[in-house]
């Protein structure tokens, strides 16, 4: 009786092995379930399961987040921990990061005298890097306040965290007709030759500019960053970020010590769709913030797909109203109800009231028109 019982589970156990060994639609659909590190591990089974991971992958071309905040007392800062745990489980190849930390809290290398006790000699900056696979860009900045959406969810509240210990790493994967490139530029390597390379200029296609800039208070860091702006504010193209404490990237440092220079991402090719508003610094009730970022719902921007940044000057957020914490990330919700939003405060704002869509731009200004300090650029980037 046991013998005849157990046929047709053996039966059964034969045909499932046929299928995952010969039907590649089976196969494709079973692995758009397995995170993509566990995807790498599949795809040396066999040839089959090699072909269909890689097409899996080709298909997972949507952004996603990670962030962390909350007070901590470990070695490591809270954004470190929550990547360690959570690259494990996510569904993309990374091949841009964007990512920004709390200046308190983050461990600089070494040269940089700490608030926070650390028990290891390797910086955070080296921690964040090795996390990611060595083909990822990484460009990341160092703020005094952070503002996050918490992982999971684009409709969850998103948080202005203007002191403590907060950051954030934005995953960008390879997505069909859209160009990411990085670039980090100092006064000895900002030139025509690296700003083509970077698609700052000759670039018909671009579209949005994410630039932060660190030191630029420092004599000569104010027509450096002129020579940078002026160009991008003549053409048809979204520049949005502000002025950091510090910055890094995946390349080495062109400045010394101390100097200032500028980090940040170009977005090029058609489906790219960028809108920003500039909430003043008169701006000081609940009710006018929500309708200064109520304008952007002119830009007709698709949720979906898309990324809301705000970048805010660290003399605003409850000081500007009446000692009302999270006023301008609540509003921005209220407004857009499955955005998530990202970004941080800090010295200074790079932006204005721009839509660029298509072929058009709505608004045009000059590279002094495009910085501010006591307001907020809050802005969407569309990604197709």
């Amino acid at each position: 009786m046991e013998g005849d019982a157990a046929s047709p589970n053996i039966l059964g156990e034969s045909k499932a092995g046929y299928i995952l060994s010969n039907v590649a639609e089976v196969v494709e659909r079973i692995l758009t379930f397995v995170p993509t590190k566990n995807l790498f591990r599949i795809a040396s089974v066999c040839r089959l399961w090699r072909n269909c991971a890689r097409r899996v992958l080709r298909t997972q071309q949507k952004l996603t987040w990670l962030s962390a905040s909350g007070s901590s007392m470990s070695v490591e800062h809270a954004l470190i921990r929550t990547m360690a745990e959570d690259l494990e489980k996510i569904y993309l190849l990374p091949q841009t990061a964007l990512i920004m930390v709390d200046a308190e809290n983050f461990n600089w290398p070494s040269g940089y005298r700490h608030k926070k006790a650390r028990k290891s000699e390797e910086s955070d900056v080296g921690r964040l890097k090795h996390l990611l696979p060595s083909t990822c860009d990484v460009v990341g900045v160092v703020a005094p306040g952070i503002v996050v959406t918490p992982s999971g969810s684009p409709s969850s509240p998103p948080e202005e965290h203007e002191e403590g210990e907060a950051g954030f790493s934005l995953l960008f994967p390879a997505m069909e007709g859209v160009t990411i490139r990085p670039f980090h530029f100092c006064k000895k390597s900002l030139n025509e030759s690296t700003m083509e390379e970077a698609g700052l200029i000759n670039n018909p296609d671009l579209k949005v500019v994410l630039l932060f800039d660190y030191e630029t208070w420092k004599a000569g860091g104010g027509s450096f960053l002129n020579k940078l702006l002026e160009p991008l504010s003549q053409n048809n193209v979204l520049i949005v970020g502000g002025q950091v404490d510090r910055a890094f990237s995946s390349y080495t440092t062109c400045c010394s010590p101390g100097s200032f220079g500028v980090v940040g991402l170009t977005f090029s090719g058609s489906k790219i769709q960028g809108a920003s508003v500039l909430v003043d610094q008169d701006v000081s009730t609940p009710k006018a913030a929500e309708a200064t970022i109520q304008r952007l719902k002119a830009a007709n921007i698709p949720e979906r797909n898309t990324m809301g940044f705000m970048f805010a000057c660290v003399g605003r957020g409850h000081n500007s109203y009446n000692n009302l914490r999270n006023v301008e990330a609540s509003a921005f919700r209220k407004i857009f109800s499955n955005i998530p939003l990202l970004g941080f405060f800090g010295n200074g704002e790079i932006g204005c009231d721009r839509i660029v869509k298509e072929n058009y731009t709505l608004s045009e200004t000059d590279a002094d028109g495009l910085q501010h300090s006591f307001t907020t650029v809050m802005s969407l980037v569309h990604f197709g």
